[in-house]
């Protein structure tokens, strides 16, 4: 599978590259920086892999939950990219990227991912590893932190010694840490395009991918609309 994924969605700018069997990969912090970054960082694997975006069998991008502006831009560079290519296109969740972090680096096999979602409410889900990939048990949920805890927390501690926490809601939100038995990633605050590989990979398989105008953001909040391409309003 060779692939191209991006990500936005939070303060971190990354930009991953599968290609035969070869990994390439860029992550920065950089806040309100990732439309000037996002594409020379895409240019910077594609450079180093020695390829063209065309040798490509698809593209992949962090569809949320996350900034609002940062996921509108992964969506919207992601268009662009296969608008020019006529790639197809695969959605991936960046709180699961986050759970896959915590497996491959830590072998963390059931996880809560949790960001901040400013307006004292966290993006939430709980993961669970099936089959070297980590998959969302219940629904992602945008909640206020008591209710994340009554709600996705503390069931899925009860009697489980080995549960981790990835993302940025623990530190916004100190009362999600109720329990000690939690095993805190703090080197996984942001999701990472490298992670969404083997995230991509599993989609691709289950027939995911979808044509440019199918591609939707996910935003978990209904406040927020997204334009499609024009002439794509339906």
């Amino acid at each position: 599978m060779n692939i191209l994924i991006i990500d936005t969605s939070t303060e971190a700018c990354s930009v991953a590259l599968q290609f035969d069997d070869s990994q390439y990969y860029r992550y920065e912090i950089c806040p309100q920086q990732h439309s000037q970054r996002l594409l020379p960082m895409v240019d910077e694997v594609l450079v180093e892999a020695g390829i063209k975006l065309q040798q490509l069998d698809y593209l992949g991008f962090g569809r949320g939950p996350g900034s609002f502006t940062g996921v509108r831009i992964a969506t919207g560079m992601i268009q662009g990219l296969a608008l020019g290519t006529d790639l197809s296109v695969v959605g991936l969740s960046t709180l699961a990227a986050m759970a896959q972090q915590a497996y491959q680096l830590h072998d963390a096999k059931e996880v809560i991912a949790a960001t901040d979602a400013r307006m004292d409410e966290v993006y939430i889900g709980h993961y669970q590893l099936q089959n070297g990939v980590m998959v969302l048990t219940g629904e992602e949920q945008v909640l206020p932190p008591d209710d994340a805890v009554t709600q996705i927390i503390l069931p899925a501690l009860n009697g489980n010694s080995k549960l981790a926490g990835v993302g940025t809601g623990w530190q916004a939100y100190p009362e999600l840490m109720l329990q000690h038995r939690l095993q805190f990633c703090s080197d996984i605050l942001y999701p990472d395009a490298r992670y969404m590989l083997k995230l991509a990979q599993q989609a691709i398989e289950q027939g995911q991918a979808l044509e440019v105008d199918q591609i939707q953001p996910v935003y978990l909040r209904d406040k927020v609309t997204w334009k499609k391409l024009p002439g794509r309003d339906k």
